[in-house]
Protein backbone atom coordinates (compact mmCIF):
# COMPACT_ATOMS: atom_id res chain seq x y z
CA UNK A 1 0.00 0.00 0.00
CA UNK A 2 1.13 3.22 -0.59
CA UNK A 3 2.58 5.49 2.22
CA UNK A 4 -0.27 8.32 1.11
CA UNK A 5 -2.99 6.17 1.09
CA UNK A 6 -2.99 5.19 4.55
CA UNK A 7 -3.44 8.92 5.66
CA UNK A 8 -5.44 9.96 3.03
CA UNK A 9 -8.81 8.94 4.52
CA UNK A 10 -7.77 10.82 7.46
CA UNK A 11 -6.81 14.85 6.26
CA UNK A 12 -8.68 16.51 8.21
CA UNK A 13 -7.71 20.78 8.19
CA UNK A 14 -10.64 22.30 10.00
CA UNK A 15 -11.05 22.96 13.85
CA UNK A 16 -14.21 21.40 15.43
CA UNK A 17 -16.72 22.77 18.23
CA UNK A 18 -19.54 20.59 19.79
CA UNK A 19 -22.28 21.96 21.70
CA UNK A 20 -23.81 19.69 24.04
CA UNK A 21 -27.87 20.88 24.15
CA UNK A 22 -28.73 17.94 26.00
CA UNK A 23 -26.10 19.39 29.08
CA UNK A 24 -27.21 22.79 27.99
CA UNK A 25 -30.65 22.39 29.38
CA UNK A 26 -29.37 19.74 32.28
CA UNK A 27 -27.79 23.24 33.50
CA UNK A 28 -30.37 25.55 33.23
CA UNK A 29 -33.03 23.23 34.93
CA UNK A 30 -30.51 22.59 37.51
CA UNK A 31 -30.52 26.72 38.37
CA UNK A 32 -33.75 26.69 37.76
CA UNK A 33 -34.04 24.99 41.35
CA UNK A 34 -30.96 26.61 42.85
CA UNK A 35 -32.76 30.07 42.17
CA UNK A 36 -36.31 28.86 42.87
CA UNK A 37 -38.80 30.70 43.10
CA UNK A 38 -37.36 33.19 41.36
CA UNK A 39 -37.93 32.92 37.86
CA UNK A 40 -34.85 31.86 35.16
CA UNK A 41 -34.48 33.80 32.10
CA UNK A 42 -31.87 32.79 29.71
CA UNK A 43 -28.84 35.57 27.95
CA UNK A 44 -28.46 34.65 24.65
CA UNK A 45 -26.77 37.92 23.50
CA UNK A 46 -23.03 37.98 21.63
CA UNK A 47 -24.73 34.77 19.80
CA UNK A 48 -25.33 33.00 22.81
CA UNK A 49 -21.39 33.92 24.03
CA UNK A 50 -20.62 32.49 20.45
CA UNK A 51 -22.06 28.85 20.60
CA UNK A 52 -25.49 29.88 18.41
CA UNK A 53 -28.42 32.07 19.54
CA UNK A 54 -30.83 30.46 17.12
CA UNK A 55 -30.12 26.98 18.86
CA UNK A 56 -29.51 28.07 22.07
CA UNK A 57 -32.91 30.09 22.42
CA UNK A 58 -34.95 27.32 20.33
CA UNK A 59 -33.49 24.50 22.48
CA UNK A 60 -34.35 26.66 26.03
CA UNK A 61 -37.40 27.30 24.80
CA UNK A 62 -38.74 23.95 23.72
CA UNK A 63 -36.71 21.83 25.93
CA UNK A 64 -36.44 23.94 29.15
CA UNK A 65 -40.05 25.91 28.67
CA UNK A 66 -38.03 29.52 28.86
CA UNK A 67 -39.99 32.28 27.72
CA UNK A 68 -37.54 35.15 28.52
CA UNK A 69 -34.15 35.98 26.80
CA UNK A 70 -31.86 39.01 26.95
CA UNK A 71 -29.58 39.85 24.41
CA UNK A 72 -27.51 43.31 24.16
CA UNK A 73 -29.11 44.74 20.84
CA UNK A 74 -32.28 44.61 19.14
CA UNK A 75 -30.95 42.99 15.73
CA UNK A 76 -29.66 39.99 18.10
CA UNK A 77 -33.66 39.65 19.05
CA UNK A 78 -34.31 39.81 15.42
CA UNK A 79 -32.53 36.36 15.03
CA UNK A 80 -34.00 34.38 17.57
CA UNK A 81 -37.50 35.66 17.59
CA UNK A 82 -38.89 33.39 15.27
CA UNK A 83 -37.36 30.64 17.29
CA UNK A 84 -38.80 31.76 20.27
CA UNK A 85 -42.13 32.81 19.02
CA UNK A 86 -44.59 33.88 21.98
CA UNK A 87 -41.17 35.08 24.41
CA UNK A 88 -40.12 38.12 25.94
CA UNK A 89 -37.25 39.45 24.68
CA UNK A 90 -35.21 42.28 26.67
CA UNK A 91 -32.34 44.12 24.82
CA UNK A 92 -29.91 45.88 27.15
CA UNK A 93 -28.04 48.11 25.84
CA UNK A 94 -31.57 49.88 25.24
CA UNK A 95 -33.20 51.48 22.46
CA UNK A 96 -32.10 54.40 20.02
CA UNK A 97 -32.75 55.90 16.33
CA UNK A 98 -31.15 52.87 15.27
CA UNK A 99 -33.10 50.27 16.31
CA UNK A 100 -36.28 52.06 16.76
CA UNK A 101 -37.89 50.08 13.67
CA UNK A 102 -36.69 46.53 15.48
CA UNK A 103 -38.43 47.44 18.69
CA UNK A 104 -41.87 48.96 16.71
CA UNK A 105 -42.04 45.44 14.47
CA UNK A 106 -41.00 42.96 17.25
CA UNK A 107 -42.39 44.31 20.65
CA UNK A 108 -38.95 44.09 22.33
CA UNK A 109 -38.66 45.14 25.88
CA UNK A 110 -36.23 47.98 25.88
CA UNK A 111 -33.82 48.12 29.12
CA UNK A 112 -34.09 52.32 30.10
CA UNK A 113 -30.23 53.01 30.97
CA UNK A 114 -30.14 56.51 31.12
CA UNK A 115 -32.38 59.70 31.44
CA UNK A 116 -31.48 60.72 27.81
CA UNK A 117 -32.32 57.27 26.61
CA UNK A 118 -35.93 57.78 28.70
CA UNK A 119 -36.99 60.86 26.88
CA UNK A 120 -36.31 58.97 24.16
CA UNK A 121 -38.65 56.46 24.71
CA UNK A 122 -41.09 58.75 25.84
CA UNK A 123 -41.40 60.27 22.58
CA UNK A 124 -41.25 56.80 20.94
CA UNK A 125 -43.18 54.45 23.15
CA UNK A 126 -44.22 51.65 21.33
CA UNK A 127 -48.14 50.16 22.77
CA UNK A 128 -47.95 47.20 24.55
CA UNK A 129 -44.91 47.54 26.24
CA UNK A 130 -43.50 48.29 29.32
CA UNK A 131 -39.80 49.04 29.42
CA UNK A 132 -37.10 47.92 32.11
CA UNK A 133 -35.06 50.27 34.19
CA UNK A 134 -31.04 49.70 34.72
CA UNK A 135 -30.35 51.55 37.83
CA UNK A 136 -26.83 52.03 39.15
CA UNK A 137 -25.84 50.14 42.29
CA UNK A 138 -22.24 50.08 42.55
CA UNK A 139 -20.88 49.09 39.43
CA UNK A 140 -20.83 52.43 37.82
CA UNK A 141 -21.13 51.21 34.55
CA UNK A 142 -24.47 52.07 32.83
CA UNK A 143 -27.65 53.01 34.90
CA UNK A 144 -29.87 55.48 36.56
CA UNK A 145 -27.56 57.09 39.47
CA UNK A 146 -29.57 58.69 42.19
CA UNK A 147 -29.75 61.89 41.03
CA UNK A 148 -31.49 60.96 37.84
CA UNK A 149 -33.66 58.53 40.00
CA UNK A 150 -35.14 62.15 42.05
CA UNK A 151 -35.90 63.66 38.90
CA UNK A 152 -38.37 60.94 37.46
CA UNK A 153 -42.08 61.55 38.66
CA UNK A 154 -44.24 59.00 40.43
CA UNK A 155 -46.06 58.25 36.78
CA UNK A 156 -42.85 58.02 35.28
CA UNK A 157 -41.61 54.99 37.76
CA UNK A 158 -45.12 53.26 37.31
CA UNK A 159 -44.03 52.54 33.52
CA UNK A 160 -41.79 50.33 33.96
CA UNK A 161 -42.30 46.64 33.79
CA UNK A 162 -39.05 45.67 35.86
CA UNK A 163 -36.62 47.52 37.93
CA UNK A 164 -32.84 45.61 37.75
CA UNK A 165 -29.13 46.04 38.06
CA UNK A 166 -25.91 44.24 37.73
CA UNK A 167 -23.21 43.26 40.60
CA UNK A 168 -19.81 43.77 40.37
CA UNK A 169 -17.92 40.79 42.83
CA UNK A 170 -20.69 38.15 42.42
CA UNK A 171 -18.15 35.91 41.88
CA UNK A 172 -16.43 36.04 44.98
CA UNK A 173 -18.58 35.19 47.67
CA UNK A 174 -17.75 37.10 50.54
CA UNK A 175 -16.92 40.58 48.77
CA UNK A 176 -18.34 43.19 50.74
CA UNK A 177 -19.34 44.85 47.52
CA UNK A 178 -22.60 42.39 47.60
CA UNK A 179 -24.13 43.27 50.66
CA UNK A 180 -23.38 47.11 49.75
CA UNK A 181 -24.92 46.87 46.15
CA UNK A 182 -27.64 44.65 47.70
CA UNK A 183 -28.59 46.95 50.04
CA UNK A 184 -28.41 49.88 47.91
CA UNK A 185 -31.04 48.05 45.47
CA UNK A 186 -33.46 47.34 48.06
CA UNK A 187 -33.14 50.92 49.11
CA UNK A 188 -33.64 52.20 45.65
CA UNK A 189 -36.46 49.23 45.28
CA UNK A 190 -38.42 50.40 48.24
CA UNK A 191 -38.35 54.40 47.58
CA UNK A 192 -38.84 54.35 44.08
CA UNK A 193 -40.28 51.16 42.64
CA UNK A 194 -42.01 49.51 45.35
CA UNK A 195 -44.65 47.44 43.94
CA UNK A 196 -42.23 46.29 40.79
CA UNK A 197 -40.69 42.83 40.32
CA UNK A 198 -36.95 43.23 40.11
CA UNK A 199 -33.65 42.05 38.82
CA UNK A 200 -30.28 42.22 40.60
CA UNK A 201 -28.38 39.15 39.84
CA UNK A 202 -26.68 37.20 36.64
CA UNK A 203 -25.16 33.64 36.81
CA UNK A 204 -22.42 34.24 39.87
CA UNK A 205 -25.30 36.32 41.70
CA UNK A 206 -27.66 32.79 41.51
CA UNK A 207 -25.46 31.40 44.08
CA UNK A 208 -25.11 34.41 46.68
CA UNK A 209 -28.72 32.93 48.23
CA UNK A 210 -32.41 33.80 47.91
CA UNK A 211 -32.16 37.99 48.75
CA UNK A 212 -30.08 38.24 45.84
CA UNK A 213 -32.16 36.24 42.95
CA UNK A 214 -35.09 38.64 43.72
CA UNK A 215 -37.93 37.86 41.04
CA UNK A 216 -36.19 37.23 37.90
CA UNK A 217 -32.52 36.05 37.56
CA UNK A 218 -30.28 36.22 34.12
CA UNK A 219 -28.69 33.28 33.15
CA UNK A 220 -25.74 33.24 31.45
CA UNK A 221 -22.51 31.84 31.77
CA UNK A 222 -23.27 28.97 34.13
CA UNK A 223 -25.54 27.71 31.69
CA UNK A 224 -22.87 27.10 29.63
CA UNK A 225 -20.78 25.58 31.63
CA UNK A 226 -18.93 28.01 32.98
CA UNK A 227 -17.80 28.63 37.06
CA UNK A 228 -19.04 31.73 37.87
CA UNK A 229 -19.01 30.83 41.63
CA UNK A 230 -15.20 29.65 41.65
CA UNK A 231 -14.90 29.63 45.43
CA UNK A 232 -17.11 26.18 45.18
CA UNK A 233 -16.53 23.28 42.77
CA UNK A 234 -18.27 23.56 39.73
CA UNK A 235 -21.95 22.21 39.60
CA UNK A 236 -22.15 22.94 35.75
CA UNK A 237 -21.68 20.46 33.38
CA UNK A 238 -19.39 21.37 30.48
CA UNK A 239 -20.87 21.46 27.37
CA UNK A 240 -18.27 22.13 25.18
CA UNK A 241 -15.54 19.97 23.31
CA UNK A 242 -13.13 21.65 20.99
CA UNK A 243 -10.50 19.60 18.80
CA UNK A 244 -8.50 20.15 16.24
CA UNK A 245 -6.78 17.97 13.66
CA UNK A 246 -2.89 17.61 13.35
CA UNK A 247 -1.84 18.62 10.03
CA UNK A 248 2.03 17.42 9.99
CA UNK A 249 4.25 15.30 12.70
CA UNK A 250 8.30 15.90 12.00
CA UNK A 251 11.45 14.84 14.37
CA UNK A 252 12.99 18.10 16.20
CA UNK A 253 16.59 17.68 17.00
CA UNK A 254 18.14 19.17 19.56
CA UNK A 255 19.53 22.60 19.18
CA UNK A 256 16.65 23.80 16.54
CA UNK A 257 14.32 26.17 17.46
CA UNK A 258 10.45 26.14 17.27
CA UNK A 259 8.13 28.79 15.49
CA UNK A 260 7.92 33.10 15.29
CA UNK A 261 10.69 34.70 16.90
CA UNK A 262 12.51 31.28 18.04
CA UNK A 263 11.11 31.25 21.61
CA UNK A 264 10.76 27.39 22.25
CA UNK A 265 14.14 25.79 21.79
CA UNK A 266 14.69 21.91 22.14
CA UNK A 267 17.22 20.68 24.86
CA UNK A 268 16.82 17.12 23.41
CA UNK A 269 15.67 15.48 20.15
CA UNK A 270 11.78 15.62 20.39
CA UNK A 271 8.82 15.04 18.26
CA UNK A 272 6.42 17.96 17.48
CA UNK A 273 2.82 17.92 16.21
CA UNK A 274 1.73 20.73 14.00
CA UNK A 275 -2.15 21.38 14.92
CA UNK A 276 -4.25 23.00 12.56
CA UNK A 277 -5.93 25.78 15.20
CA UNK A 278 -4.42 29.56 15.87
CA UNK A 279 -5.39 33.00 17.23
CA UNK A 280 -7.12 33.26 13.94
CA UNK A 281 -9.42 30.65 15.44
CA UNK A 282 -9.95 32.31 18.93
CA UNK A 283 -6.95 30.31 20.66
CA UNK A 284 -5.33 32.95 22.70
CA UNK A 285 -1.98 34.13 21.66
CA UNK A 286 -0.77 33.89 25.38
CA UNK A 287 -0.77 30.25 25.20
CA UNK A 288 2.42 30.41 23.55
CA UNK A 289 5.02 27.91 25.26
CA UNK A 290 2.37 27.47 28.46
CA UNK A 291 -0.98 26.09 26.75
CA UNK A 292 -2.34 22.32 26.54
CA UNK A 293 -3.46 19.76 24.31
CA UNK A 294 -4.79 16.55 24.94
CA UNK A 295 -4.73 13.43 22.88
CA UNK A 296 -6.42 9.83 23.60
CA UNK A 297 -3.98 7.14 23.99
CA UNK A 298 -4.53 3.52 25.23
CA UNK A 299 -7.94 5.10 26.68
CA UNK A 300 -6.49 7.86 28.93
CA UNK A 301 -5.75 11.64 28.15
CA UNK A 302 -2.17 12.53 27.48
CA UNK A 303 -1.09 15.88 27.77
CA UNK A 304 1.06 17.70 24.91
CA UNK A 305 2.47 20.91 26.08
CA UNK A 306 2.24 23.91 23.11
CA UNK A 307 5.83 24.90 22.41
CA UNK A 308 6.49 28.45 20.33
CA UNK A 309 3.98 30.77 19.68
CA UNK A 310 0.80 30.55 18.66
CA UNK A 311 0.07 32.06 15.49
CA UNK A 312 -2.70 32.46 13.60
CA UNK A 313 -3.36 29.35 11.95
CA UNK A 314 -1.23 26.72 13.64
CA UNK A 315 0.28 25.61 17.22
CA UNK A 316 3.16 23.40 17.58
CA UNK A 317 2.97 20.60 20.41
CA UNK A 318 5.63 18.17 21.79
CA UNK A 319 3.89 14.52 21.57
CA UNK A 320 7.51 12.85 22.22
CA UNK A 321 5.86 10.83 25.42
CA UNK A 322 2.46 10.82 23.50
CA UNK A 323 2.34 7.12 21.76
CA UNK A 324 1.53 7.27 18.24
CA UNK A 325 -0.22 10.58 17.07
CA UNK A 326 -0.57 10.61 13.56
CA UNK A 327 -1.39 13.07 11.00
CA UNK A 328 -5.51 12.86 10.88
CA UNK A 329 -5.61 12.49 14.71
CA UNK A 330 -7.53 15.14 17.31
CA UNK A 331 -6.09 17.36 19.22
CA UNK A 332 -8.51 18.46 22.52
CA UNK A 333 -8.29 21.74 23.68
CA UNK A 334 -11.58 22.07 25.59
CA UNK A 335 -13.58 18.91 26.99
CA UNK A 336 -14.68 17.66 30.42
CA UNK A 337 -11.15 17.50 31.84
CA UNK A 338 -9.67 20.46 31.08
CA UNK A 339 -12.49 22.86 30.53
CA UNK A 340 -12.52 26.52 29.25
CA UNK A 341 -12.36 27.45 33.24
CA UNK A 342 -8.87 25.65 32.72
CA UNK A 343 -8.00 26.74 29.54
CA UNK A 344 -8.74 30.36 30.49
CA UNK A 345 -6.43 29.57 33.70
CA UNK A 346 -3.59 28.87 31.22
CA UNK A 347 -4.47 31.74 29.15
CA UNK A 348 -4.70 34.46 32.03
CA UNK A 349 -7.80 35.47 30.74
CA UNK A 350 -11.20 34.55 32.32
CA UNK A 351 -13.68 31.97 30.63
CA UNK A 352 -16.28 34.30 29.45
CA UNK A 353 -13.84 36.26 26.81
CA UNK A 354 -12.47 33.03 25.45
CA UNK A 355 -15.71 31.51 24.93
CA UNK A 356 -16.75 34.42 23.29
CA UNK A 357 -14.02 34.72 21.09
CA UNK A 358 -13.83 31.33 19.95
CA UNK A 359 -17.79 30.53 20.04
CA UNK A 360 -18.25 33.14 16.99
CA UNK A 361 -15.56 31.81 14.93
CA UNK A 362 -16.82 30.92 11.55
CA UNK A 363 -13.62 28.72 10.84
CA UNK A 364 -14.66 26.41 13.18
CA UNK A 365 -16.91 22.97 12.19
CA UNK A 366 -19.67 23.50 14.77
CA UNK A 367 -22.42 20.51 15.25
CA UNK A 368 -24.91 20.55 17.78
CA UNK A 369 -25.63 16.79 19.70
CA UNK A 370 -28.68 16.32 21.15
Amino acid sequence: MNIFTRADNKIFTQPVMEISLKRLVANYKLLEKIIDPAMPSAVVKDDAYGLGAEKVAKTLYEQADCRNFWVAHAVEGEKIVKSVPDARIFVLQGIGADSLSLFQKYKFVPVIISPEMWHFWKKHQIEGIRPVIHVETGLNRLGFRESDLQRLSTKDCRNFSLVMSHLACADEKDHFMNEKQLNTFKNIRKKYFPDLPASLSASDGAFLGKDFCCDMVRLGAAMYGINTAPYRPNQMQNIITLKAPVLQVADLPKGDFVGYSATYRAGTNRKIAIISIGYGDGLPRSLSNVGKAFFKSSSRWCEARIIGRVSMDNIICDVTDVKGVEVGDFAHFVFDEYTLDDVARDAGTISYELLSRLGKNPRFIKSFIA
